[in-house]
């Protein structure tokens, strides 16, 4: 795994993105997904992996729906600090499947692994259809279920809040990234939102998506 390609597409003087280094998490195995309303809006898929973040952009978002198959753009691999950045779903933790390297899985086009987090449970599998194009599809357990979750669960585990919410705490484009949160939107409880004194995080990527 490397960060190379990372770290050619960003110039650190500008963005307030983690820098390109390698190390591990607390765990070891941590996941996240990060809802990201680019160009596109599209979900930012993460596994670790030998100190970095194996990455996937899928423009759908992950279903528990093992009926569902979703598009998974492999993209380059992200420092584990990444983990941080406010997204739809913080930080868990998985756990792979049949095999002792995931690194040498993924080379192979094939990743079978448990998600333990707060909206993602139970077993999903990666599977390469040809580069950079992969599936992400979820396997038949007690997990498994119908339905749409960026839908049905659409706000920050983290902090509770909308793409929007976030965008005016920390000064972004608050128009823009309400189009990436559903029209009706569920019940919800516990809103964390920024202080005015706090230092807000605005971060100009010109990264391209697919």
């Amino acid at each position: 795994m490397s960060l190379t390609e990372y770290k050619k597409k960003r110039s650190f003087k500008k963005t307030p993105e983690p820098g390109p280094e390698k190390k591990s998490s607390e765990f070891g195995n941590i996941f996240v997904v990060q809802k990201h309303r680019a160009t596109q809006l599209h979900y930012d898929f993460r596994l670790e992996a030998d100190g970095v973040l194996l990455s996937w952009a899928v423009p759908k978002g992950p279903s528990m729906d093992p009926k569902v198959k979703r598009l998974a753009m492999h993209v380059e691999d992200h420092p584990v600090d990444y983990a941080r950045f406010e997204g739809v779903i913080p930080e868990g933790v998985y756990g792979p499947e049949n095999t002792t390297s995931v690194s040498k899985a993924v080379a192979k086009g094939e990743l079978k692994f448990a998600l333990l987090g707060d909206k993602l449970k139970g077993s999903f599998v990666l599977v390469r259809t040809r580069e950079p194009q992969w599936l992400l599809i979820k396997h038949r357990d007690k997990y498994a279920k119908e339905g749409d979750i960026s839908k049905t669960q659409p706000f920050s585990v983290l902090t509770k809040r909308t793409l929007a919410e976030i965008a005016k705490d920390e000064g972004g484009d608050v128009k823009k990234a309400a189009t990436g949160d559903p029209k009706g939107l569920p019940r919800r409880r516990d809103i964390k939102r920024r202080k005015k004194t706090s230092k807000k995080k605005v971060w100009h990527s010109k990264r391209k998506h697919s």
